[in-house]
């Protein structure tokens, strides 16, 4: 039983490897330039091996959308079980989006994936489509909790909200600094909950990185 156990877990840490590598070559290089050759090379693993896990590239970059959701899914978690309301809550997830764009691969590896093989090959998940669904989620909640003021128009709060989130991976692709990137997303939050919340009630939010401790959380170890 041990040693089939041991087994187990060689070959899981074996495919989170590859999947790691995964990551980094779509995010690096795009779907059509990753080869599984090199994939399985940054993994320390033979070609062999990595056909044990995935039968084809298609498998793998599914692979990599799943770690993908899997981490935006613990994140949502986490804030959910910290108690903080649903409006801050999506400030924070955009402040976690930032930092799994610089820190887990498999995040900017699912968009760069989503715009490149969208409609062409089943199966593909459409990682803007998640991360809006998502974000618009919380603001929903905000909407039926009261944080929203009174008058402010759904469909515009949910497109500003939409293009705003969507936003913040288009500036991580320019290779923008992580702390300029921090910057410009408090930034971003300065100018929009105003026009979101009651007047007076700006102050009941925070736009900055969530503490460290809490920030921790974040990071996950989904699998």
């Amino acid at each position: 039983m041990a040693a089939r156990a041991s087994t187990q877990e060689r070959s899981e840490r074996t495919r989170r490897k590859l999947v790691h590598a995964g990551a980094e070559a779509f995010h690096r290089n795009g779907y059509a330039n990753a080869t599984l050759g090199g994939i399985a090379a940054s993994a320390g693993v033979t070609k062999g091996a990595l056909y044990f896990h995935f039968a084809s590239k298609d498998d793998l970059a599914e692979a990599v959308q799943q770690r993908g959701r899997a981490l935006l899914d613990e994140s949502l978690c986490v804030l959910r079980a910290s108690g903080i309301s649903p409006l801050q809550a999506l400030v924070d997830a955009t402040h976690w989006l930032v930092r799994s764009l610089l820190d887990e691969p498999a995040v900017p590896a699912s968009f760069r994936i989503a715009k490149e093989c969208a409609g062409t090959r089943p199966g593909v998940t459409d990682f803007h489509r998640v991360w809006v669904t998502a974000a618009c989620g919380l603001l929903r909640r905000a909407r039926e909790e009261g944080e929203l003021r009174e008058g402010c128009s759904w469909e515009s709060a949910e497109s500003l909200v939409a293009a705003a989130v969507c936003g913040i991976e288009v500036l991580a692709g320019t290779g923008m600094p992580g702390a300029e990137l921090q910057r410009r997303v408090v930034a971003l939050w300065t100018l929009l909950l105003p026009g979101l919340v009651p007047e007076g009630a700006v102050g009941d939010f925070r736009t900055a990185v969530p503490a460290a401790a809490y920030a921790h959380g974040f990071s996950g170890s989904a699998g």
